[in-house]
């Protein structure tokens, strides 16, 4: 393993001489191909040199060890503890920085919210996880960009679709695609009866062009005048567009923006998203008949998460992560719960590594 790191430091030495060569300089095409590449190493050399210096400082401190005067010996005694503790803690976070890395972890994202079973109170949970990415998107910086929504009357969303953009979207968000299930009691139930209803939420990456190639005729596009209820502005043009990829089926619809030109490349940027998302399905379908663990599925029919309102409590049923702060939790305090799953994926994967 650290025969490979050694390599990929002079690679990131090489890289760094690159980067300061007024030729290359003068290229921002190869400029940017090598600054990602150095990018993509910065983390790994960073903790491999550190690693390299609590090795060093373990071998000091064992010299210490046999030095004459007694307190010397406690105080490198105790050194050699601490430093044993970090070496233990950067050898596990290097073995993460080397797998394989998720070419799509930098993307941003297209965010599906639908409602499933239960009715209004579906639709007004559609609403509420809307309203938690929303704000967790803020806190990151992120921004939000509305493409298309169908509002129920009384509230919420029967679907709504928007794009994420930002840096490192979809490594934070692509675990929550899947069946998210609400229990609370309805402002319309009467007798004070919990109810349990479900919203399904899918994470897309963006599709960039040189992810999937689109022949034009293979779409069908009709333009139409858009529509909204709660008082949405009405255009009295043909604004609203409608894409089919007739190959695959795919319909995706856009007509927040008065303007088709803007709807039309809105509604492109999730056609490609969507055919995108479904190749890679198909690719992660293929490997995990060869491979005893599949990281990050996304499988969107599984039941991922419950909200428990009364109890103020939500459980994300894949790792077993029980929080009792329900109400941070929809005002967008998710960061603890994205971290988590992370985190016990690329366990998964550092285990189905070591068993390959």
């Amino acid at each position: 393993m650290f025969e490979k790191i050694a390599d990929l430091e002079r690679r990131f030495e090489e890289l760094e001489s690159l980067l300061a060569d007024p030729e290359v300089l003068a290229n921002q095409q190869e400029f940017r191909k090598l600054s990602k590449e150095h990018s993509g190493l910065t983390e790994l050399i960073a903790a491999f040199r550190e690693y390299k210096k609590v090795l060093s400082d373990i071998e000091d401190n064992q010299e210490l060890l046999k030095e004459p005067d007694q307190e010397m010996r406690e105080m490198a005694q105790a050194e050699l503890e601490d430093l044993a503790e970090r070496r233990e803690k950067l050898e596990a976070e290097i073995k993460v920085l080397l797998l394989p890395k998720d070419p799509n972890d930098d993307k941003s994202v297209v965010l599906e919210i639908r409602a499933g079973t239960g009715g209004d109170e579906s639709a007004l949970f559609a609403g509420d996880l809307f309203r938690m990415y929303n704000r967790f998107a803020e806190t990151n910086r992120w921004r939000v960009e509305m493409i298309s929504c169908s509002e129920s009357e009384k509230g919420g969303y029967k679907e709504v679709v928007a794009l994420i953009e930002g840096t490192g979207v979809f490594a934070k968000l692509k675990y929550e695609s899947g069946t998210h299930r609400v229990q609370r009691v309805p402002e319309t139930e009467a007798q004070g009866r919990i109810h349990t209803s479900a919203a399904t939420v899918a994470v897309l990456p963006e599709a960039e062009d040189v992810d999937v190639d689109i022949n034009p005729a293979d779409l069908k596009i009709d333009v139409y005048r858009s529509s909204g209820a709660g008082g949405q502005h009405v255009n009295t043009t043909d604004s609203a567009v409608r894409i089919t990829h007739l190959p695959t089926g795919t319909v995706v619809a856009c007509q927040e923006e008065r303007s088709q030109i803007k709807n039309r490349a809105k509604a492109m940027k999730v056609l490609k998203s969507k055919i995108l998302d479904t190749i890679v399905t198909e690719q992660n379908a293929k490997l995990a008949a060869d491979r005893k663990s599949q990281v990050g599925s996304g499988d969107r029919s599984e039941r991922i998460r419950t909200y428990n309102f009364p109890q103020g409590r939500m459980t994300d049923h894949r790792i077993g992560l029980t929080l009792y702060r329900l109400d941070a939790i929809m005002a967008g305090d998710i960061n603890e719960i994205t971290e988590a799953l992370r985190t016990h994926y690329q366990m998964e994967a550092l285990q189905a590594q070591s068993e390959a």
